[in-house]
Parts: C-alpha cells; sequence; structure tokens
C-alpha cells in the first residue's frame, strides 16, 4: 500500500535460470508502510464490496464512519517484488498458485506496519511444468512491535521448471466436502475490476495490458487471483459472519484457473463448526477458479 511500488516491466527475454541455493538464501530487506481508510475503502471495492451502493450492510467496508478493513487485504499490504529481478524467475508467466492467511488479531482499517518476507521453499515441477516459489511473508505493529498477520504466498513460476534433478509433488491442499453447499453467493466483476484492483499493489502487467497477456497464452489480461480471493472473503463474511471482519482469523485457497473481468463469481461454501470451506466458479463458462478454499471463523 502506502510507499514505492514495485513497477516491473514486461519484457520479452527471459532472464537467467533459477539459481536455487542462491534463492533459498535470498535476503530480503523488511519493509515499512503505513496505510489508511483509503486504502481500505479502494482495496473493499475492487473485491466487490459496494457494488450495490443502496446495500447499507455494506458501508461499513467502504464508508469512513465504522470502517471495518476486509481481512483479506492483509495480502496487500506492504506488497513489494522488487526484489524478484534477483531470482531468475521470468516473471511476465508467473502466476498465483496458492495463498495462506493467519490474522493474529482484527486487521485494523488503518496502521502503521513492517512486514518481513523470507523464500520459504522452492519446488521443482519439472521442465515443461515449472516451478512453485513460497513467500512468507510476517507482519508487526510498526510502534508496538505486536504481531498482526502471517501469509504464506505459493506463486506458479509457469516458465522456470527444470532447475533439479528430481521432481517435487507439492503441497496437500484442503478438501472441499462432497455434499451440496450450504451457502451459495453470486458476485458479477466489472469489465476493469482488474484495473481498479490493481492499485491495491499488484502492478503485474499480465493483468492490464494485453500484449503481456497475450505472451502468457491468455487471450486477455486475467483477474488477479487475489480479486476472486477477496470476493470469496466477502462471500464468506455475508453467509457465516454477519458482515463482521472480526470473526475471520484465517483464510486459505488455491488458484486453479484464471477468471477473466467482466465474469460471474459464484462463491459455494460448506459450514462445520469454526470451518467453512469454499470454492469459486466462473458462472458464465462453469469453470472452479478457486478451490480448496479454508476460512477459520471465530466466536
Amino acid at each position: 500500500m502506502a510507499g514505492p511500488s514495485a513497477h516491473l516491466t514486461f519484457h520479452d527475454n527471459k532472464p537467467m535460470a533459477i539459481d536455487y541455493p542462491a534463492l533459498m538464501a535470498l535476503e530480503i530487506p523488511d519493509r515499512r508502510c503505513s496505510y489508511g481508510d483509503r486504502e481500505t475503502m479502494l482495496y473493499a471495492l475492487g473485491t466487490g464490496f459496494g457494488t450495490d451502493p443502496m446495500d447499507t450492510r455494506e458501508l461499513r467496508f467502504v464508508h469512513e464512519d465504522g470502517l471495518q478493513a476486509v481481512p483479506t487485504m492483509a495480502t496487500v499490504i506492504g506488497w513489494d517484488r522488487s526484489w524478484i529481478p534477483r531470482t531468475g524467475i521470468h516473471w511476465p508467466l508467473v502466476v498465483h498458485g496458492d495463498q495462506t492467511l493467519r490474522l493474529h488479531r482484527p486487521l485494523p482499517p488503518a496502521a502503521d506496519v513492517v512486514t518481513s518476507a523470507r523464500v520459504a521453499e522452492v519446488l521443482d515441477k519439472g521442465a515443461d511444468k515449472g516451478a512453485l516459489l513460497r513467500i512468507e511473508t510476517s507482519a508487526r505493529d510498526a510502534r508496538t512491535g505486536d504481531p498482526l498477520w502471517t501469509t504464506s504466498t505459493g506463486f506458479f513460476a509457469r516458465g522456470d521448471g527444470g532447475f533439479s534433478a528430481g521432481i517435487d509433488k507439492g503441497p496437500h491442499f484442503h478438501p472441499i466436502p462432497e455434499r451440496a453447499p450450504d451457502a451459495v453467493l453470486d458476485a458479477p466483476t466489472q469489465p476493469n475490476q482488474a484495473l481498479l484492483y490493481r492499485l491495491s499493489g499488484d502492478r503485474n502487467p499480465l493483468h492490464a495490458v494485453p500484449a503481456a497477456a497475450d505472451a502468457a497464452g491468455f487471450p486477455r489480461p486475467i483477474l488477479h487471483g487475489l480479486c476472486t480471493y477477496g470476493f470469496a472473503c466477502r462471500a464468506v463474511l455475508h453467509a457465516f459472519c454477519g458482515l463482521d471482519a472480526a470473526r475471520i482469523a484465517a483464510f486459505d485457497a488455491r488458484f486453479s484457473s484464471p477468471l477473466y473481468p467482466g465474469e460471474t463469481i459464484r462463491v459455494e461454501m460448506w459450514q462445520d463448526g469454526a470451518t467453512v470451506s469454499f470454492r469459486a466458479r466462473c458462472v458464465e463458462r462453469d469453470k472452479v477458479v478457486l478451490d480448496n478454499g479454508r476460512a477459520l471463523l471465530v466466536r
């Protein structure tokens, strides 16, 4: 959020290959940033809140009076990929693979924070399949040092496999119940949804520049996986939390297929005690775009 953004320029030349030992030893500087009500409301608008301006229930996320922060906004605060060029990863071919979030306290609508990131693992999926890069990030209050949240982000680098002799299978994900969902919520996205959402941090040209999307194998710019993730959080807040953001303590998902801005997201949800399982599909193409979702609720 506040602070300089990492602008990664799209280019056709593939950088150097992944150096596994160097990547695991990569030092990523701590990052201090601030955000306020403007950033909090902008993120909410980018993830579907306020679509109906007459829905007064959602005003708590898009208006400064009694403002709440959407819990998943934690994944974009302090967004910084300025260190990516040092990894040897071909960024234009990178897509988001999965995301976990642990909130140590409700996300404040404004704060000064310090984030610390590290490369947690790199998995080689094979020369023809790519690699999985996992980044762990923790955030703490810049004034008190109190922990705020921890994230684990899996990036799928489609052009960077084959750097090791072995093939890694990758992580296991939360299973979705086989019964009918307990709740379903449909939410349309706007044709300019990615252009709005990218203002919260992720400036990857794959989501904005048609030439970049075409070079990556997509017919047009795709929506950020984390934007769909935010839409899913909105659905869980509506269905099981009474739109009380403090109810969500964890939020995990796997990004299974791209969604295009303008398509409709259908979030299917199952509640088992404090756990809400969820997945999201594109209504128009009946394609699952977000899978293996798990939200942990608190009273």
